[in-house]
């Protein structure tokens, strides 16, 4: 949530940046140059540190350990003797193993029950918030806007919706928020694509913001609900394929101006039935909100299977449904 803020921040400022830079190659300069600062973290590991979770669940408890006890002494430099003792105790314990490191690819997915379902349906919802927004912004301005109305609508309306899952998300749980913001997307789609020429200008306006704040929350809700139900070992770059997906899109909107906009029905066909399919598709998703976050791709199967998922079938039954042959045959024998 805190980085959609900033997001939203970024965009707001950019045009006064433009407006002061008055041309937009000094513009692109300034941009790569703080781009560039950012490799600075990347070189000091002090300023960026790794994920000690991850290190955990990768099997690395010795870094683990020395990034803990940085943080710690960077976090409350005044602790009593008796504080450090206790951390400095719990920090040995943590590195007294020292196993190799256990790196895990994201094809490995596959291979857990239902822990793929969840990473693809969050991919596939996150596609289809990218993708509708078009449509939405097609219905408030029907005709050619200018540049500025649907940059700051879309970032106006992103920061209402990062602040009512803040309001929303905590109270009321992940699954079903998101649900509701589906709900209310498919719904707006839905109408918008019947009634456009039959419905009064205030409803079609009504309708669409309605549906670009639903497929704004829904977005950054498919985000946060990745970050908490896939496991840690992969869970970075599960989530960087959530947002691409996201992004990916975003890139379909340009096909709803070609030949003079005559793209734009199939475009809102398309994605209205996906919006549709994917409020069937949430259903199966876990709810997260009071559980710790899985650390494993079992910690994953674990939490799915704790909200109604199906476990997988063991390859050999603990009580077959026929005898063995030897058993049989005994059996037999006797009557």
């Amino acid at each position: 949530m805190g980085s959609g803020l900033f997001s939203v921040l970024g965009t707001l400022l950019l045009p006064g940046l433009a407006l002061l830079a008055q041309d937009w190659r000094l513009l692109q300069g300034l941009s790569a140059l703080v781009t560039g600062l950012l490799l600075l973290f990347w070189g000091f590991p002090a300023l960026f540190p790794e994920s000690p979770c991850w290190l955990l669940a990768t099997g690395q408890p010795a870094r683990a350990r020395r990034i803990l006890w940085h943080l710690a002494e960077a976090g409350d430099p005044e602790d009593s003797p008796e504080e450090e003792s206790s951390l400095a105790t719990e920090l040995d314990m943590l590195g007294a193993g020292s196993p190799q490191p256990q790196y895990h690819s994201i094809l490995e997915l596959w291979h857990t029950c239902v822990a793929w379902r969840d990473g693809l349906i969050l991919g596939f919802s996150s596609l289809i918030c990218g993708g509708i927004r078009a449509s939405f912004l097609h219905s408030l301005t029907p005709r050619e806007p200018a540049f500025y109305q649907p940059y700051f609508l879309g970032a106006g309306l992103e920061a209402v919706a990062t602040l009512l899952l803040l309001l929303m998300g905590d109270r009321w749980g992940r699954r079903p928020v998101l649900l509701l913001g589906t709900l209310v997307m498919g719904l707006a789609s839905l109408l918008l694509l019947a009634g456009t020429q039959y419905l009064p200008g205030w409803t079609v306006v009504s309708l669409s913001v309605l549906g670009l704040l639903a497929s704004q929350a829904m977005s950054a809700l498919s985000s946060l609900l990745a970050a908490e139900v896939l496991p840690t070992v992969i869970r970075g770059a599960r989530l960087g394929l959530v947002l691409g997906a996201g992004f990916l899109g975003q890139a379909a909107a340009p096909l709803a101006d070609l030949h003079g906009r005559r793209g734009f029905f199939l475009h809102h066909v398309v994605f209205a039935s996906f919006a549709v399919l994917a409020l069937l598709c949430i259903l199966l998703l876990p709810e997260s909100q009071g559980h710790p976050l899985p650390a494993s791709l079992q910690d994953a199967d674990r939490l799915s299977l704790l909200h109604g998922g199906h476990p997988c079938r063991a390859p050999l039954d603990h009580l077959p449904l026929l005898p063995a042959s030897h058993q049989l045959g005994h059996w037999q024998g006797q009557h």
